[in-house]
């Protein structure tokens, strides 16, 4: 396996507020000791909740915020250990896309200089060459040459997220952090952003820091996914391994909350019931357990470890794993009982039919 192009290590991040007049400060952990990896033209999904740090995490690995302790390579290169000359050469291989497409690019500016303008500043080009490069990127996010002179407020919602795309393609980054970046879209737009965000890896090699909340669309894009709950993994590793034989009742429970993967399959929903702990709270277990139908005694007194399966292609937050099965037969039990409860219904109002026809 070739070396990651990103490695991530004990990544842990702490606010603190300050207790007003008369309260105490208090600190909120945001990030706890968050660990992957990011293979070299793969894409790493983080998912989670709101609120459960996917954004932060972000930040901290592109340095738009400082970690309070943990690793952070590029290459093997130390993000924390290096100056701010070093940082600003570097932050030219990471790059990021946000969520909302329609404050990401300023209404004052073309877009053809919007993607201009980062290829000057790092001398990928000069002189004409810069305005054939803008064309290039246009053409290859799905636009044309003939939208180079037009400003952001022109373009549709999708597409200035392509336009987002193209700029962040044109410092020809290792590693692109799509923060959200189809959340803001129409569900058809997300797929045509999702689809072409999936070729423009397999066409240029480049890799993805896939931060969402939507299951779906990380099943689609992710080569690798991580779950992350109120600051920490539950849950890493092959996406096949993590959608197909999920381990964590936390992954079970936002696989069943999303829609059908399958298109026009009927399945029925389940919203995740209760919130999240506070980040303020310490909690001695784990963080899962107010939730978790499946929490006992000792799972709020220590706070499980990340365990292996398939000779560590997947691991999982849980010290559960028979009640891991015990939580598949039931939902495969709760289908069944809903499949005939249909064909009796079914059935009764044929019966009803009949008679009144008879």
């Amino acid at each position: 396996m070739s070396a990651p192009v990103l490695s991530v290590r004990h990544l842990t991040k702490s606010y603190s507020s300050g207790g007003g007049l008369f309260g105490r400060p208090r600190t909120a952990r945001v990030v706890d000791d968050v660990s992957f990896d990011i293979l070299r033209g793969g894409a790493f999904g983080l998912v989670g909740e709101s609120g459960s740090g996917k954004t932060t995490i972000g930040r901290l690995i592109l340095r738009l915020v400082e970690a309070d302790a943990g690793e952070i390579r590029l290459d093997g290169e130390d993000l924390r250990a290096t100056s701010e000359a070093e940082l600003r050469r570097l932050r030219r291989r990471m790059q990021i896309i946000f969520q909302d497409p329609f404050s990401s690019l300023d209404p004052r500016v073309r877009v053809g200089e919007a993607i201009a303008a980062p290829i000057r500043l790092h001398g990928l080009r000069k002189g004409s060459g810069v305005t054939d490069r803008v064309v290039e990127l246009l053409e290859l996010v799905g636009l044309g040459a003939h939208q180079i002179r037009r400003f952001p407020h022109e373009f549709s919602g999708g597409q200035r997220q392509r336009i987002a795309i193209a700029r962040a393609l044109a410092v020809e980054p290792d590693l692109i952090v799509c923060d959200e970046a189809v959340s803001a879209l129409d569900l058809s737009i997300q797929a045509q952003v999702v689809n072409l965000l999936a070729e423009l890896r397999a066409r240029l090699g480049v890799s993805y820091l896939f931060i969402s909340h939507d299951m779906a669309v990380v099943r689609h894009v992710a080569t690798h996914v991580g779950v992350l709950y109120a600051g920490g993994l539950v849950e890493i590793g092959d996406a096949s391994a993590v959608f197909g034989d999920p381990r964590h009742p936390y992954t079970r429970m936002l696989l069943a909350a999303s829609p059908s993967p399958v298109p026009g399959a009927e399945r029925q929903r389940r919203a995740i019931e209760g919130e999240p702990p506070s980040p303020f709270e310490t909690i001695a277990g784990c963080r899962f357990a107010s939730r978790c139908p499946l929490s006992i005694d000792a799972c709020r007194v220590r706070r499980p470890p990340l365990s292996s399966w398939q000779n560590g292609a997947h691991e999982a937050a849980c010290i559960r794993a028979d009640g891991l099965e015990r939580l598949r037969l039931l939902a495969d039990e709760e289908e069944r009982m809903s499949a005939t409860y249909r064909l009796r219904l079914g059935l009764l109002r044929q019966a009803r039919a009949e008679r009144r026809n008879g």
